[in-house]
């Protein structure tokens, strides 16, 4: 699969513009804050249904606008295909989102996930092992949610059952409400929960195998890396039993302390924790690593190469590890943003950005 177009109308610094690229590495080059990772951010929009950046969708429409418009055209399977997304905000300033498939308007986001797979790498990206699990649940939630369309689904309803029952904790403690409603939150939570850790486990392992050989390579087999998956949902019964012998504490607390939403995955170098011990260049190493490992996993999964997103990536990366990240992307279409022109000494096409301005 390889993006043909993108027209941006309205669309952060972007008023009118139309992109053309090439379907293998593009170069968007120019200064910092002339609009290159607004690009890349209107293609993990297109992918995903929201930002990368911020979860505030008015931030995307232009200050002087009130809509905007992100149409793109690639090509999947030697078939053309269309997606565009409206966002609109009337005088209350609320929101209207629309999504359309190939000129069809779907009535789910989850409907767009699947259809343009992308792989991002930003800088913020070395917060996957130097913050807290958030940051790591969310990267493997955005993998598996291109590939696996059920388990966005679940995501919501697991959220809107959790966040029933901490309400619910809280009417407890402070208006002294019956326990035994519990049940009713504590069963669909242990349900739903126990399938997405087996979504998420069946992922990490499917990482974990790939990553041995990418990390080995890189290190020139210095280095062994081990990904260790964290969750106390193992088994579907002992995870329901677990939430009623909480029950106290998550009254005393007002929210429920144990679940999938307290998952996390170790990444380890040679038996030590790398956010803990490794140094900065392993720790960049990681996360590319773990980046091309998910390249692989989802061309294993849809037999076809996901679009790679390089945001302002040498300024976290030296030389030689740029020559190794980009020796294993070599079917993907890449599009990269940097302020150097000649991050890499060759790519198929250059677009310099100046002022919301593609040349």
């Amino acid at each position: 699969m390889h993006i043909k177009k993108i027209r941006l109308i309205n669309f952060r610094n972007y008023e009118n513009e139309e992109i053309n690229l090439d379907e293998k590495i593009n170069i968007i080059y120019g200064d910092n804050g002339e609009g290159k990772t607004n690009i890349l951010e209107s293609i993990f929009i297109s992918a995903i249904g929201r930002s990368f950046r911020t979860n505030k969708e008015k931030e995307l429409i232009n200050l002087e606008k009130n809509n905007c418009k992100i149409e793109i055209e690639y090509e999947k399977n030697n078939l053309n295909k269309n997606i565009q997304i409206n966002i609109e905000k009337n005088n209350f300033n609320e929101l209207k989102k629309e999504i359309y498939l190939n000129k069809i308007k779907i009535k789910k986001t989850s409907e767009l996930l699947g259809n343009i797979c992308t792989v991002i790498f930003n800088p913020n990206d070395m917060d996957i092992l130097k913050n807290g699990p958030v940051k790591r649940r969310k990267f493997l939630d955005i993998m598996i949610s291109q590939l696996r369309p059920n388990y966005i689904y679940l995501l919501n309803n697991y959220k809107k059952y959790l966040d029933q029952r901490n309400i619910y904790l809280r009417q407890i403690k402070y208006e002294n409400k019956s326990k035994e409603l519990l049940d009713i939150w504590d069963e669909k939570i242990a349900e739903i929960g126990y399938q997405i850790y087996l979504y998420r486990k069946e992922f990490i392992e499917k990482i974990k195998l790939k990553i041995n050989n990418i990390h080995s390579k890189i290190t020139t087999e210095k280095e062994k890396i081990n990904i260790k998956y964290i969750s106390n949902v193992e088994d579907k019964n002992k995870y329901l039993i677990n939430l009623k012998n909480q029950r106290e504490i998550d009254i005393k607390k007002g929210y429920t302390v144990e679940g999938v939403h307290r998952d996390d995955f170790v990444i380890s170098i040679n038996n030590k924790q790398v956010s803990v011990y490794g140094s900065q260049g392993q720790q960049r190493t990681v996360i590319i690593s773990l980046k091309l490992s998910e390249l692989e996993v989802i061309y294993d999964e849809i037999n076809d190469y996901p679009i790679l997103l390089l945001d302002d990536f040498t300024s976290e990366l030296d030389e030689k590890r740029i020559v190794n990240l980009l020796e294993n992307i070599q079917k993907n279409q890449v599009i990269i943003t940097s302020t150097n022109r000649n991050t890499i000494n060759k790519a198929n096409k250059y677009l310099k950005v100046e002022n919301g301005k593609v040349l």
